[in-house]
């Protein structure tokens, strides 16, 4: 049969972002394919070497829209290094509390996005609407959506609001109690086991060849490389949580890992809250105008476990106004490139969306 060239962009309603893959197919076999991830944001690590450090605060969480907050904590962290910040005790627990409710938001959507390439709408209107409770918490606590602007070099930019915790207890109660229903509609769904055991594999040779991390690596390898706790961040070395493993890593098996660290993170912002201090949220970190503050001289990395693993900056700093390099290590770059070029051949046209969505793919990191 002839090959014949495909889109795959980011109008289609299984696609994952804004992303675009051109495949050569025969029949409904992918021969050749190829990531164009640029079709929305992109060139950020350039903008911010032309932008003050205070006003990339805005920037920044649009190189992953569904999990933001993870560009917002990774960059504080690199300016807080430079400049020797001390952050007060209350804004790290506030920041874990943010940091997990974005990880349960990317998780959900994941968990929904399944629905759209087998049909299984039922799960993308669940999980939209579960999302949809944690931005109504992140517009009461930040006053935005999607994009928060919340974590900042010293702390956070402002303490939480009076009975936020009591709201959040009360959705995370409701969503735990919920989560059975979600393995059964999804995990435990004939047609969408049918699609996902066995099929899209990332064997534990491909993990290490591309450099996955995250879920796609811990399903594969039974390795527990987890960010929070081999190198904690905020306060995540006070709390008690598990990292999920396995040691097959087929779409079923990344989905189920998902599901599971869902209740991981509820089990720690319900920690959090109980242990969080009082106190200040923000250290002072300039003297004058903001637009004119200078980060002194050095280079740093930092790293946050995303939900779809290892997310740093490396950052380097000459003394001036605005960052002299900024280079992200965007953690769906090896599955979302160099996996797509290489590994999805082979797979039929109709598993490209399962691909990105158990993989977990965010486009803008990507192209950034």
């Amino acid at each position: 049969m002839k090959e014949i060239k495909l889109f795959l962009g980011p109008q289609h309603p299984g696609m994952h972002g804004n992303a675009s893959v051109h495949m050569y197919v025969e029949g409904d076999i992918i021969k050749r394919s190829y990531l164009l991830p640029g079709m929305l944001h992109r060139g950020f690590e350039k903008s911010m070497e032309r932008r003050t450090w205070m006003n990339n605060i805005a920037l920044i969480p649009r190189i992953c829209v569904p999990e933001p907050d993870t560009n917002e904590m990774v960059y504080a962290m690199n300016i807080e290094a430079l400049a020797k910040i001390k952050v007060p005790e209350r804004a790290h627990w506030i920041r874990m509390i943010i940091l997990e409710l974005a990880r349960l938001s990317a998780h959900l959507m994941a968990f929904g996005g399944i629905g759209g390439p087998t049909g299984l709408y039922t799960a993308m209107y669940w999980a939209q609407a579960d999302r949809d409770r944690i931005l109504t918490i992140f517009e009461e606590i930040t006053g935005h959506r999607v994009y928060h602007m919340y974590i900042v070099a010293g702390g956070v930019r402002k303490d939480l609001p009076k009975g936020i915790e009591n709201k959040i207890l009360d959705f995370l109660n409701d969503l735990e109690s919920r989560l059975p229903e979600y393995e059964d509609l999804v995990l435990n769904n004939p047609t969408v086991r049918a699609r996902t055991v066995d099929n899209i594999l990332l064997p534990a040779e491909v993990v290490w060849e591309l450099g996955v991390t995250g879920i796609g690596m811990r399903s594969a390898t039974g390795q527990e490389y987890d960010i929070r706790k081999v190198a904690p961040y905020a306060r995540y070395e006070k709390v008690d949580f598990k990292v999920p493993t396995a040691t097959y890593s087929d779409a079923q098996t990344r989905m189920t890992l998902k599901y599971q660290e869902m209740y991981q993170s509820i089990n720690i912002i319900k920690q959090a809250i109980d242990m969080m201090p009082g106190g200040k949220v923000r250290a002072k970190v300039a003297d004058g105008s903001a637009l004119r503050w200078r980060v002194p001289a050095g280079q740093v990395y930092s790293a946050v476990e995303a939900s779809r693993g290892e997310y740093g900056y490396y950052t380097v700093s000459d003394g001036n106004t605005m960052p002299y390099r900024v280079a992200v290590r965007g953690a769906s770059f090896p599955q979302g490139l160099l996996g797509v070029e290489k590994y999805m051949p082979g797979h039929r046209i109709d598993d490209a969306p399962l691909w990105f969505d158990t993989m977990g793919i965010c486009s803008p990191e990507i192209d950034r």
